[in-house]
């Protein structure tokens, strides 16, 4: 199995604490080189269509101002150039129709967003746990 290297991430939170805090647990592990913050799904959506830079990884909240991340990945997954990154969604809620419509417009993984500080640091391991699984 080969390992993939040099990934860009680019990941959709509102909430500023969380957004530090879950971009430095990506920036801890080496197979991630490239991690980009934007704030809602607006904003996600308009630094996927300019084109300049295609992320590997989308990891988008749920909760968001402006476009939700629903909204944004219903979007996504209605483009079809779009839809061919590796998106994943997290969220405080454990709704699961939030579950149900994430897995209809084609995320990899629905994850629950810790509430334990330590506990961030586990979510890159399990996006590249479910990339693993999808390249092998």
């Amino acid at each position: 199995m080969t390992r993939l290297q040099n990934l860009h991430i680019i990941i959709a939170e509102d909430d500023i604490d969380d957004g530090e805090i879950i971009e430095q647990s990506f920036a801890k592990h080496p197979s991630f080189l490239k991690i980009s913050l934007v704030k809602n799904g607006k904003e996600l959506l308009d630094f996927l269509k300019t084109g300049i830079e295609r992320p590997d990884v989308i990891l988008t909240d749920i909760n968001m101002p402006i476009i939700n991340g629903l909204e944004a990945l219903a979007e996504i997954s209605n483009d079809s150039e779009l839809s061919k990154i590796t998106a994943f969604a997290y969220s405080t809620s454990i709704n699961p129709i939030y579950e149900s419509k994430c897995l209809q417009y084609g995320v990899k993984a629905f994850l629950i967003k810790p509430f334990v500080l330590e506990e961030f640091d586990e979510i890159p391991h399990k996006i590249l746990d479910v990339i693993y699984g999808l390249t092998e």
